[in-house]
């Protein structure tokens, strides 16, 4: 059996309204059916966008937030069953560092009563002189010197902060730590410091860390077995080196290519994959594949059964029906996945690059648009059977650079002062078909 087992965990907060009685209206998914396992001396790493309930999951392992359903069995014990008196004892082999670390000291205690207190309250060491030699100890492992204990928390930088937050965890003696954001305040030169030490204190003390981030580069660093989570579900979870060599659901693929390469050459080259739209709102999640809303290969099951975690082989679990098409590719794109995934315009990068960079009085060369047919043409274009271009390129700039505008039957309507494409440029046209840039 694993260290730390999770078995389809739920938390839902209420949405409640009303003036003088509260009613519930609705809930919150912020965690909506977790199952994982965590094996002892192992780092988990969980991922996810802002929002994905990687926070509240970690606070329901604590039992910090209730649990709506579900079960945290730890060493053999379920804890979403405990009284809170027995939980509280539990708390001493479950630690947390919070991604606040000036938030979660008390700022009117000096160091030494911020980590004697925990220990006060779990019954560690004999006396006062014996808990101090115990956290000088843990403030040597951790990089402090012995004078900290009477400073206060703002006197020290942000990455003393974390390590003081490390500390406060270690004094206690736990077997499992969760680090929420461990270091996503900290510079990178303080960051690499942080994380050479949760591994170094890994390997000396035998811990297990459950490591919440949104920093796949750490993420993949430490961790052996990665998580995604996505609006409150797990969609893919492998070991650190499959996942990021062979990413199979759509979610983790648009992750992973959003990842920067230190090589300019095969930045330039490699695909990104934008996603449309925004994270659907947690409290109103879509029916089915919570990412069908914004997946690039979209299929019609796809908004009608929600998937399972399945075991594909070798640990690698993917939450996606058409996970072996898409990397097959016998299923194509139904959306798109380039700059007009965002921008909502079919122009190429390179064209809205020279439109932005051109200058108010030079020439411009518009690209041809799709042929009209003859039976839509302005009388005098058609019947001498000149091919026209549809939008703003198809008319004539005068000599006082002024563009005619066409009217709905293809008539000219007036003239303004602006370039020639000036209004392609700016996204609009009357018969054209060309997108906002």
């Amino acid at each position: 059996m694993s260290l730390l087992e999770l078995d389809d965990v739920k938390v839902h907060f209420p949405v409640k309204k009303g003036v003088f009685f509260d009613r519930t209206v609705g809930h919150v998914y912020a965690v909506d059916g977790i199952s994982l396992s965590v094996e002892a001396g192992q780092t988990y790493g969980l991922v996810g966008e802002s929002g994905c309930g990687k926070t509240t999951l970690g606070r329901a392992v604590l039992r910090l937030v209730d649990i709506t359903s579900g079960e945290v069995v730890f060493d053999g014990t379920d804890l979403a069953k405990l009284p809170d008196e027995e939980m509280r004892k539990f708390r001493r082999r479950l630690q947390m560092v919070f991604q606040d670390p000036l938030g979660s000291l008390n700022p009117r205690q000096n160091i030494e009563s911020i980590l004697s207190e925990g220990m006060a309250a779990h019954g560690i060491g004999t006396d006062r002189a014996d808990r101090r030699e115990k956290i000088k100890s843990i403030l040597a492992k951790v990089g402090l010197p012995a004078n900290s204990l009477s400073r206060y928390p703002h006197e020290f930088s942000g990455g003393q902060r974390q390590r003081i937050g490390i500390a406060r965890a270690l004094v206690l003696e736990p077997d499992v730590i969760i680090c929420d954001e461990p270091v996503s305040a900290l510079d990178v030169s303080i960051q690499a410091q942080v994380i050479n030490l949760l591994e170094e204190l890994q390997e000396s003390l035998g811990l297990t860390y459950l490591v919440i981030a949104h920093d796949l580069a750490v993420v993949r660093h430490i961790s052996d077995v990665i998580g995604v989570m996505y609006l409150g579900s797990l969609v893919e979870e492998a070991p650190s080196d499959a996942l990021y060599a062979g990413p199979k659901h759509p979610y983790t693929r648009a992750l992973m290519s959003a990842v920067p390469v230190p090589d300019p050459e095969v930045e330039d080259r490699r695909e990104r994959i934008l996603l449309q739209g925004d994270l659907p709102s947690p409290a109103n999640p879509p029916a089915g594949c919570r990412f069908h809303t914004r997946c690039p290969w979209v299929q019609d099951r796809c908004a009608l059964e929600r998937p399972v975690l399945t075991d594909l082989g070798d640990g690698h679990k993917v939450a996606c029906h058409f996970a072996a098409e898409i990397e097959d590719g016998t299923i194509g794109l139904t959306r798109a996945t380039g700059i007009e995934a965002v921008v909502g315009t079919d122009r190429t990068p390179d064209t809205l690059d020279k439109a932005a960079d051109r200058p108010a009085d030079a020439p411009v060369e518009e690209p041809v648009g799709e042929k009209v047919p003859a039976a839509e043409l302005p009388a005098q274009k058609a019947s001498a059977g000149e091919p026209v271009a549809a939008g703003p390129a198809a008319e004539e700039p005068v000599a006082d650079k002024s563009v005619e505008t066409a009217g709905p039957d293809g008539e000219a309507a007036g003239t303004s002062d602006a370039p020639a494409g000036a209004s392609d440029a700016a996204g609009t046209g009357a018969e054209g078909k060309t997108g906002s840039a």
